[in-house]
């Protein structure tokens, strides 16, 4: 009996469900669920519905564990919920899919365990963060780079660094597609602004046109920030790149080199951008001495 209905045969049998996060951490302690009322007994085995055994196995412990236990106290069932998203039991071979995992998350909540629900919800809008911040990334891509997307979304999974090989092909097609520097560098300050616009903790990915940037000698930078082009996009960009960590070889000569307007243009950017990490980063490199 190890099919999608197994376990929804022995929760007809149940009389007591005992629930407690696997970790034993947090705010959520154990409760115990009377299943023998015909109502709450429907609306576990809903919650708990599955939908398919796939056969993979989850690498993780799990997150909440259901002891499932008959009229006498013995036990019928322990099955442990992984992600709001599947159930593990030691009666499959793999871990089940549920039907709808935010239902059994919303069954944990209206019994007094919240955690879970809450974290569920919690990933579900980084990875939407996350998504919508590569897709606007890839928007951003400039011209001349088709075909290299799925190589340079490949190092956040890989955890990778770009090799010279792929930079070199990057730069050779930018002089291509943008024969003028004023233009490419821009291009590339608009790209690198896109997507999270973290100087820290940001996908791999995303540092690509910085290592382009690196290369940009300072005094094309400045020309480029100073063209009637140059918008706050590419400002953006250049906040990141030159109060990041150690992104020019000679990073502290080359922003000790920009042109006081521009240095309070960038600075003004960067204390309204919203992010507190990348103002703070622009104040150390960016704010004139103190007397």
């Amino acid at each position: 009996m190890n099919g999608t209905t197994a376990l929804d045969g022995v929760l007809q049998r149940a009389h007591l469900v005992r629930v407690s996060p696997v970790s034993g951490a947090g705010e959520d302690g154990e409760i115990r669920v009377d299943l023998s009322d015909p109502a709450e007994s429907a609306r576990i085995r809903a919650a708990m519905a599955v939908e398919s055994l796939p056969g993979f196995h989850c690498m993780c412990l799990g997150d909440v564990r259901f002891e499932v236990l008959d009229r006498a106290g013995e036990p019928l069932a322990a099955v442990v919920l992984h992600h709001g998203v599947t159930l593990r039991w030691g009666r499959w071979e793999g871990d089940a899919v549920l039907a709808d995992g935010r239902l059994l998350l919303a069954w944990l909540d209206g019994h007094g365990m919240p955690g879970p629900l809450r974290e569920f919800e919690a990933d579900r809008l980084r990875a939407r963060k996350s998504a919508d911040a590569e897709r606007d990334w890839l928007a951003a891509m400039p011209a001349g780079l088709e075909g290299t997307a799925d190589r340079i979304l490949g190092l956040s999974r890989t955890g990778g660094s770009p090799s010279p090989d792929l930079l070199a092909e990057l730069t050779d097609r930018l002089q291509l597609a943008f024969p003028e520097p004023v233009e490419r560098t821009l291009a590339l300050l608009d790209w690198y602004g896109s997507g999270s616009g973290r100087c820290s903790g940001h996908p791999l990915h995303e540092g690509v046109p910085g290592e382009l940037l690196a290369g940009v000698p300072i005094a094309g930078l400045i020309a480029a920030l100073a063209d009637p082009r140059a918008e706050d996009r590419h400002d953006a960009g250049a906040v990141r790149h030159l109060a990041g960590w150690k992104t020019r070889p000679r990073q502290k000569r080359d922003v000790a080199s920009l042109p006081e307007g521009l240095r309070v243009r960038l600075l003004a950017h960067a204390r309204h951008c919203g992010d507190s990490d990348k103002q703070a980063r622009a104040e150390r490199w960016l704010a004139p001495p103190r007397a």
